[in-house]
């Protein structure tokens, strides 16, 4: 009886006071001690009021509803179908909504519902990898920022493929802890083609300039990043590499040359088809015999070879003393020298694009070892012996 006069009152009632009593009766049949009945009546009027022209009134039943695990899920449903704002009210708290329901409200498009989704207080992996898919630039902001979902590396990375452009999506990623290498190799590089799109549109540097440069420092970065991930990473961080056309002779070459042997087993394997361990067997062995067979079936240059032999016969003799010592780029300068002076004579002339490679690594590692040294200097700390320095230092007069 009491429903019946409220479906007719609300026929005329201002829809400031509908809202009002439309929260009311929303309450009531959430918490009071209803009778079968008039539960059933209360159900059928919020049914009624999901066709209400005004929003303030729809917007209000929403409010009332959103929290409740008893709320009636055909009105939920109906509040889905809303406009937009109406909609994300559900969709960010209502406990009753299936996974389905989810991924159905992200394929729908709605940026508004998109970013309610990747707001709730746990969004399972189904419903992240949607997200990642197709959600606008806001709700994947929203996913990689929280720590409210369960993000597997595959919607990481399509994330980033889709948005790593966005500034505050690869900030927001490169604070996550769980970021695998492959996803931070490819932030950085993404972040490296913005640095030279901006200069180049400034016109301080010429963009050939520009992107030369970028590479150059992408390629510091993988090394960088290849050192500080776990060895478990390196496989499928080499592989990223590949797809993504950067495992290039000139990056396993500058792996080997920095010392970080592991990314160079990982970049062999990726292109020979042979395990890790095999390829680290293989390289680990002095004779050198079994490296060529490796060398050969990974498919690189066949002219880079005699750079490759000595850089590796190079890591092996030195390599243990650059560990005790710590001069790890010390370690990098002197195998750059030695595999210069081993490749020199054997290069095409002065147009040799290894030989020049090689002479830029070269003033790379002293410029890195000066900067190393004087910092030691400023700082306080004991650097290196005169002695075991590789530059000359001016005489004080």
């Amino acid at each position: 009886m009491i429903v019946r006069h409220f479906l007719r009152w609300i026929q005329t009632a201002p829809a400031a006071d509908r809202a009002d009593a439309t929260s009311a009766l929303a309450r009531a049949y959430l918490y009071s001690d209803l009778g079968a009945g008039d539960r059933a009546a209360a159900e059928a009027a919020m049914i009624v009021l999901l066709d209400d022209p005004s929003p303030v009134v729809r917007r209000a039943l929403a409010e009332a509803l959103a929290y409740a695990e008893t709320a009636p899920h055909t009105v939920l449903v109906g509040l889905l179908q809303d406009q937009p704002d109406i909609a994300a009210i559900i969709a960010r708290h209502s406990p009753l909504l299936i996974d389905a329901e989810l991924v159905d409200l992200i394929g729908a498009g709605e940026p508004v519902v998109q970013y309610a989704v990747a707001r709730r207080e746990t969004v399972p992996a189904p419903v992240a990898a949607a997200i990642a898919e197709v959600g606008c630039v806001e709700a994947c902001l929203a996913l990689v920022a929280l720590d409210n979902a369960d993000l597997p590396d595959f919607s990481i990375d399509r994330i980033v493929a889709r948005f790593g452009d966005d500034p505050d999506i690869r900030e927001a990623l490169f604070r996550r802890a769980d970021l695998s290498a492959g996803a931070r190799q490819a932030l950085v590089v993404k972040l490296s083609e913005a640095l030279s799109a901006f200069v180049a549109d400034r016109a301080w540097l010429a963009p050939e300039r520009a992107g030369k440069i970028v590479r150059e420092a992408s390629e510091k970065a993988t090394v960088a990043i290849a050192a500080a991930a776990a060895g478990d990473a390196l496989p499928s961080l080499a592989c990223h590499l590949r797809a993504s056309g950067q495992l290039t002779t000139g990056l396993i070459l500058r792996a080997l040359l920095s010392g970080q042997i592991r990314l160079f087993e990982a970049a062999l394997a990726e292109l020979s088809g042979l395990a890790v361990r095999r390829v680290s067997g293989l390289v680990h062995d002095r004779r050198g015999s079994g490296f060529r067979a490796l060398y050969d079936q990974a498919g690189l240059p066949a002219r880079a070879y005699p750079a490759f032999a000595a850089a590796l016969e190079a890591w092996h003799a030195e390599g243990l003393v650059a560990a005790a010592r710590g001069g790890e780029a010390q370690l990098r300068r002197r195998m750059v020298e030695r595999v210069l002076t081993a490749y020199a004579p054997l290069a095409a002339g002065e147009l040799d694009q290894l030989l020049v490679l090689l002479r830029r690594f070269v003033a790379e590692a002293a410029r890195d070892e000066a900067r190393a040294f004087t910092e030691d200097l400023i700082a306080g700390r004991d650097a290196l012996d005169d002695d075991d320095l590789l530059f000359p230092l001016a005489a004080a007069a």
